[in-house]
């Protein structure tokens, strides 16, 4: 079975083209920048003896439809793609963004899925019309092919009512489903059930804390098996410092900036959604930027990233008292695991709650699964590749199997 998966961004598409069978990629590449002056399509091609072939193309693209239809023509290439016709593609999987509380699991697309995707579209503005467009194009491209939606909160769905509800009136729950959903949910089920594998534990007995680190940031506590605690919410805005996010704040701030600064609504949600976290704080959200000035000494990256990593640590203790105990701490994605600095700040003075960091594993970790603790160390500590694509096409497989 050839499954392609479809991660339609706000902005770019990810994709990969799978064999089920071997868990081979076959085809893998990004379109990124869509709507700006200049668009990007990076493509490449697994041949059968590991080698890749890639390749690079540089034009405007318009709008996801003009990217997807790229993307189908570059899988069919005589000398890139690895198809030969759109009927090769047996099933095509979607990441979704928000499902609300409607979908625990992934789900073949008919016209109610799509229906629930729009009527989220108020919890993920920026996401879900992107998705539904990317579904739409997909039925046409493949019309062969079974669509299959997997969505970012469906893994948080095993919250208690306690973690996901609001203090807010009971009728704005009942009548308008304001709770936590949470994000990211493909990512953390995905390196959580890898923890679990490498460190020889079955996942219904897994305790863990799991740490999403890209432009995007979210935790999870995850005790045996599921998810009972996540730091985003109702939207993907709260919980940690993020590139651009402000993640928590006194919701006051929001009150005194409409009251006093006579901001707009559509003003406001631009600030702490475009312009707040590392970059309002140091003026940047690239951390490989950040970090050779915070090594420099520049005072606004080290208290953007002071401040970053302590907001990682509150979360930490806050998941611990939820869970009782962990197995593991579990760094991931862009930063998570390219960034030894995000890493030692993260865990520093947390020897007390059982979290050791090895500084010279921490400098030192490579590619796939890596340990960074000390070896006294009751929890483990480490680093684990994410891969959002694999865990959406294996869960799209799961509903053929």
């Amino acid at each position: 079975m050839k499954l392609l998966v479809i991660n339609t961004g706000s902005s770019s598409i990810k994709y990969q083209l799978l064999d089920m069978q071997t868990k081979l990629v076959l085809n893998a590449g990004l379109v990124e920048k869509i709507g700006e002056q200049r668009g990007r399509v990076k493509h490449r091609l697994m041949t059968q003896n590991g080698d890749k072939k890639e390749t690079e193309i540089n034009q405007v693209i318009t709008d996801h439809r003009e990217g997807l239809l790229m993307i189908s023509q570059l899988l069919q290439d005589e000398a890139l793609g690895a198809v030969s016709q759109p009927e090769d593609i047996n099933v095509v999987g979607h990441r979704v963004v928000h499902g609300g509380d409607r979908y625990s699991e992934a789900k073949v697309i008919d016209a109610e899925v799509k229906q629930a995707i729009q009527k989220f579209i108020p919890l993920a503005p920026l996401h879900n019309p992107a998705n539904l467009e990317g579904i739409s194009v997909a039925e046409e491209v493949f019309p062969k092919a079974t669509q299959v939606a997997v969505f970012d909160t469906a893994f948080h769905q095993t919250m208690p009512d306690h973690a996901y509800r609001y203090a807010i009136p009971e009728k704005l729950y009942q009548q308008n489903h304001l709770r936590a959903y949470g994000m990211h949910g493909t990512s953390h089920q995905y390196v959580s059930e890898r923890a679990a594998q490498h460190l020889n534990i079955t996942y219904p007995q897994m305790n863990a804390i799991t740490i999403h680190l890209g432009n995007g940031c979210s935790m999870a506590a995850i005790q045996k098996g599921q998810c009972i605690d996540t730091s985003m919410g109702l939207s993907p805005l709260p919980g940690l410092i993020m590139g651009t996010r402000s993640g928590d704040i006194d919701p006051a701030i929001i009150f005194y900036l409409a009251n006093n600064l006579n901001m707009s609504v559509g003003d406001i949600d631009q600030l702490l959604n475009k312009e707040s976290g590392l970059k309002g704080i140091s003026g940047d959200n690239d951390m490989r930027n950040l970090t050779k000035r915070y090594e420099e000494g520049d005072k606004q990256a080290v208290l953007a990233l002071e401040m970053y990593a302590y907001r990682i640590k509150k979360y930490i203790g806050a998941y611990l008292a939820a869970l009782g105990k962990a197995d593991a701490l579990i760094f991931t994605a862009g930063v998570g695991e390219n960034s030894p600095l995000v890493r030692k700040l993260a865990c520093q003075g947390l020897g007390h709650l059982g979290i050791r960091l090895d500084e010279d594993r921490n400098k030192a970790a490579g590619n796939g699964i890596q340990e960074l603790q000390q070896g006294d160390s009751p929890v483990k500590v480490l680093v684990v590749p994410t891969n959002e694509e694999l865990s959406i096409a294996e869960q799209a497989y799961a509903l053929f199997r």
